[in-house]
This record gives C-alpha cells, structure tokens and sequence, in this order.
C-alpha cells in the first residue's frame, strides 16, 4: 500500500510542481517561431531537475520506506542539472542560429 501512495504522491508532485514550473518558463520560449518550436527541451530541463529533486530529498520524506533508497551522487547529480541548464538555454541558441 506505501508503495501504490508513493508513485501517487510523485505523480501529484510532478505534475503539479512541473505544470508550475512550465508556466513560469513557457512565456520566455515564445520569442519567436524557432524558440517555440524547441520548447519542449524546457519541458525535458525541467522533468530533469524534478528528478534530482525528488531523489535527494523527496523519497525521503514519503511512505514507501524500504532499503536501498539513495540519494543520487554528487557527481552524477551536477551532470544532471548541468544537462538541465543546458536544455534551457538551448532553444534560445538554435533560435538564433
């Protein structure tokens, strides 16, 4: 049962943090046609991030509480929200290319 209200509790959280998260940044990827058109990578930047955070801190703090629940390495960690970063900025260059 902890673990049916856990993959309840990350889908809630995606979907609610992500869907507040891609309003605030939507508007910045409607500069132009090209911008938009590459906007979906925000959408990727952001699912990465809501990743990182979910598996260094929210798993946590949740109802499923068994073994082997680790936080993410610090090196793989910053590739990710490196990544991120990257996915971001990225249809903003190919706008502009």
């Amino acid at each position: 049962m902890g673990a049916l209200l856990e993959v309840v509790r990350i889908m809630v959280i995606f979907t609610l943090v992500g869907g507040l998260g891609w309003g605030l940044i939507h508007n910045s990827y409607t500069i132009n046609e090209t911008t938009e058109s590459f906007s979906w990578l925000g959408g990727c930047a952001l699912l990465l991030l809501l990743f990182v955070w979910y598996r260094n801190k929210l798993q946590f703090n949740g109802w499923y509480k068994k073994e082997g629940r680790t936080k993410l390495s610090k090196r793989i960690s910053s590739i990710l929200v490196v990544s991120s970063i990257v996915l971001f900025i990225l249809p903003f260059v190919l706008g502009n290319l």
